[in-house]
């Protein structure tokens, strides 16, 4: 591990995604304490995926991995050289705010995250959504990846990392994983944003409905795996 180097920001790139661009100008504001990783399908990176640093002035790594983002961000955090591991997703916007206190957050044994807040992209009532995301991570103790998982790179690996056999919610049975080890969930009460796009596109009753029943189904899944019964 580099000495001094506190933060590894694990950042997965699907197929044709080109908002990791904007996520960079935001991590901008990281010391050189920082790295950032950008993980991408192999074979499938962005044309200027592998462009010198986009201006930064903190390292930028250009990695790709098997398709998934489980795998991707795993393969990140198996390079990483951060004593914590930051994973973002390529559509979030950090305000500089967000991004101190990643840089500054101080909780060993415990999972960071942010409170989801989604661009005026989409329809309004995507602010209901932002209220149901602070009560399912503040009151339920679930979290979700698109918060910004913080957590230190050594509680990654003890919990056994993200798990690639799962084609989606690899965020959800993580942060289970971490409930059955009695892994404090801390909000860093800063905000992050996401694109409310999918809900202009797939309409905002059918989407969140949608989310809703994946939500509870992962969550009873994962909930049985925990408990050790069968998964129904």
């Amino acid at each position: 591990m580099a000495a001094g180097l506190k933060l590894s920001v694990i950042i997965p790139v699907g197929p044709g995604e080109l908002a990791w661009r904007e996520l960079l100008g935001d991590l901008a504001a990281l010391a050189d304490s920082a790295e950032i990783l950008l993980v991408a399908p192999a074979g499938e990176s962005p044309a200027d995926f592998r462009a010198a640093d986009h201006g930064l002035e903190l390292p930028v790594r250009w990695l790709e991995a098997p398709r998934g983002r489980a795998r991707q961000q795993n393969r990140g955090a198996a390079v990483a050289r951060g004593e914590m591991l930051w994973f973002l997703h390529a559509d979030s916007r950090v305000p500089a705010d967000t991004v101190r206190a990643a840089q500054h957050a101080d909780a060993p044994g415990s999972i960071g995250y942010f409170d989801l807040h989604f661009h005026d992209d989409g329809p309004w009532l995507v602010r209901l959504n932002s209220v149901g995301a602070r009560i399912r991570s503040r009151w339920l103790g679930l979290p979700f990846g698109d918060q910004g998982l913080l957590l230190p790179r050594q509680l990654f690996d003890a919990l056994g990392r993200f798990d690639e056999s799962l084609a989606r919610g690899e965020d959800h049975a993580l942060v289970w994983s971490a409930r059955r080890a009695g892994v404090p969930l801390l909000p860093l009460g800063a905000p992050l944003f996401t694109s409310a796009r999918r809900y202009r596109e797939g309409g905002w009753l059918r989407t969140t409905l949608r989310h809703a029943r994946l939500t509870v189904a992962q969550a009873r899944a994962f909930s049985a795996r925990a408990q050790g019964r069968p998964e129904s």
